[in-house]
C-alpha cells in the first residue's frame, strides 16, 4: 500500500498541460503531424520530465540530463518500443530496431552482424560510398548556375543507394530514374501510414477508424516483403556465395547451421530494418548539415577549407574520411540540434527511483525526447546556436556523460553507427570540395515528421568551385 501511495504521489508530481479534461486527457492541442515538435513546445515550460496522456494513454518524457544519465544504466533499463515504434513491427517485424529485447533473434542478428561494421569492413565498403557520391554529383552538375536541387530527396537517393548496395548488392537505379523505385514509395507509404495511426490504434475506436487505410497499407507491405524476399531467393539460389556484404553474413550462417542463424523470414526483418533505418536517419542528418552549413558561411568556408587540404584533387581514401574532423564537428552539432531518430523509450527492468524522486515497477517505461535533451542547460547559455566547436575535445570531456544521444544508447544502440558517420562526412566532403552552395534566404526551418526528421522544402542552389 505505501509502494502505490508513493507511485501515485510520484505521478501526480510529474508536470502536465494545464488544459488536461477528463477522458481526452490532454489532446487538445496535441498536433498529429509534428508530435514529437509539439511535445518539445510543450515541455519547455514544464520542465527536464513531464506528463501527456491521450485516450487513455500515458506518456511520460524525459529530457534532463541527470535522468537520462541514470535511464543508460543497462541493469536497471532496457529498450522500451514506444507505440511510434511498436507499429512498425508490421514492417519490421522482430528485427534489430523493433525487436523487444526478450526476442532471442535480435541477439542472434546483433552477433552475426556486427562484424560487418568493424573498420576492415568499413574499409571495402569505402568505394561504394564514392562511387554513388559520384552518381549525385553527376546529377547536381546539371543543376549548376541553374535551377534547385532537392536537397531531402536527393539525399534519400543517395543513402538509400549506399545501403543498398553495399549491405545487399542491390542497387535502386535512383539517380537513373525518373520517379522513385516503387520499393522507395511503398516504404515512404507505409512508414508514413504507421507514424499517423500509431496512437489512434492505441484504442478499439481508433482501430475501428484505421481499417480502410489499414487495408490499403497491406498491400505496400506485401510489396516491401515481395522485393526483399526476392533479392534474397536470387542470392540463397545462386551456385556461388555473394559478395562479402550483410546479406551473405546472414544466408552463410544458415547454411553453416551457426548458433546465431536466423530463419528465411527474420533475414527479411533485418533486411528490410536496415534499409529502412539505414538511409531515412543518415539523409536526414546529411540535410540538417548542409541546412546550417547554408546559413553559416564562416561554417561553410572553414569546412571547405579543411577538404580541400585534407584530400587535394584526388579522391579521397578511407583514412582521410576520419581527417575532416572539423566537418565530422560540424555534422555532430547538425545532428545534436535536430537528431533525426528523435526519440527512445526506455523500461526500468527492476523496481527503481529515477533521481531518487520517480518510483518506477518494473515495466514502467519513459520517452527520452532527445532534441530536448540536447538543448538542456548543459550545453550553455544559447543551446539553439548551431556552434560546430560545441564538439571540441576539451568541451566534450568537460560534459557530463550521456547528453549526447543522436544513436540511442546501451547495447541497443544503432548498430551502424561507423557506417552513417563514414558516409555522411564522405558525402558532405564531397559537395563541399564540388561545390558553392548557396541557400534560398527566404527559406524558414520546416521539419517534417515521420519515422525520422528531415527539413520540408529545402533546396540548393549550385556554382562549381
Amino acid at each position: 500500500m505505501r509502494v502505490e501511495s508513493a507511485r501515485n504521489a510520484a505521478e501526480a508530481s510529474i508536470p502536465h498541460s494545464r488544459w488536461r479534461v477528463p477522458i481526452l486527457g490532454d489532446l487538445f492541442g496535441v498536433s498529429i503531424r509534428t508530435p514529437l515538435q509539439n511535445s518539445m513546445d510543450v515541455g519547455k515550460p514544464l520542465g527536464p520530465i513531464f506528463e501527456r496522456k491521450a485516450l487513455g494513454n500515458r506518456f511520460v518524457f524525459v529530457s534532463g540530463a541527470d535522468m537520462v544519465a541514470e535511464l543508460s544504466d543497462d541493469s536497471r533499463f532496457g529498450k522500451h518500443l514506444a507505440p511510434g515504434v511498436a507499429s512498425l513491427r508490421e514492417i519490421g517485424g522482430d528485427g534489430l530496431f523493433t525487436a523487444y529485447d526478450h526476442e532471442p533473434n535480435w541477439g542472434k542478428a546483433h552477433n552475426l552482424l556486427a562484424p560487418a561494421f568493424t573498420k576492415s569492413a568499413m574499409r571495402s565498403y569505402h568505394r561504394t560510398m564514392l562511387d554513388v557520391a559520384g552518381e549525385l554529383t553527376e546529377h547536381w552538375d546539371q543543376f549548376v548556375d541553374g535551377g534547385a536541387v532537392d536537397v531531402s530527396s536527393d539525399m534519400t537517393k543517395v543513402t538509400l543507394e549506399t545501403i543498398g548496395r553495399t549491405g545487399f548488392s542491390y542497387s535502386f537505379d535512383s539517380f537513373k530514374r525518373e520517379r522513385p523505385h516503387p520499393f522507395v514509395q511503398a516504404m515512404v507509404n507505409a512508414l508514413g501510414h504507421s507514424q499517423r495511426t500509431a496512437l489512434v490504434r492505441a484504442t478499439a475506436l481508433g482501430r475501428v477508424l484505421t481499417r480502410r487505410s489499414d487495408r490499403r497499407n497491406v498491400a505496400n507491405i506485401e510489396y516491401l516483403a515481395e522485393v526483399v524476399d526476392e533479392v534474397i531467393r536470387s542470392r540463397r539460389d545462386g551456385t556461388d556465395a555473394g559478395p562479402e556484404d550483410l546479406l551473405e553474413l546472414m544466408l552463410r550462417a544458415a547454411r553453416e547451421n551457426d548458433s546465431n542463424r536466423i530463419d528465411e523470414l527474420n533475414i527479411r526483418h533485418q533486411v528490410v530494418t536496415f534499409l529502412v533505418a539505414g538511409h531515412e536517419t543518415t539523409s536526414g542528418a546529411l540535410s540538417f548539415a548542409l541546412y546550417y552549413l547554408s546559413r553559416h558561411p564562416d561554417v561553410l568556408a572553414k569546412a571547405q577549407a579543411e577538404v580541400d587540404a585534407v584530400w587535394g584533387d584526388e579522391a579521397p581514401a578511407f583514412e582521410q574520411i576520419a581527417k575532416l574532423r572539423y566537418v565530422r564537428r560540424m555534422l555532430d552539432e547538425a545532428l545534436r540540434l535536430w537528431p533525426t531518430a528523435p526519440a527512445y523509450g526506455r523500461e526500468a527492468k527492476v523496481d527503481t527511483t529515477l533521481v531518487g524522486k520517480y518510483p518506477m515497477n518494473v515495466g514502467d517505461w519513459v520517452l527520452v525526447l532527445i532534441p530536448s535533451l540536447h538543448r538542456d542547460p548543459v550545453w550553455g547559455d544559447d543551446p539553439e546556436a548551431f556552434d560546430p566547436d560545441n564538439f571540441l575535445p576539451e568541451r566534450v570531456r568537460a560534459r557530463p556523460a550521456h547528453v549526447y544521444k543522436p544513436f540511442g544508447t546501451g547495447k541497443r544502440a544503432c548498430i551502424g553507427r561507423q557506417f552513417a558517420l563514414h558516409e555522411a562526412v564522405l558525402v558532405l566532403g564531397t559537395i563541399l570540395h564540388r561545390y558553392r552552395i548557396v541557400g534560398n534566404p527566404d527559406y524558414r526551418l520546416k521539419v517534417s515528421e515521420r519515422l525520422t526528421l528531415m527539413p520540408e522544402g529545402f533546396t540548393l542552389q549550385l556554382r562549381r568551385r
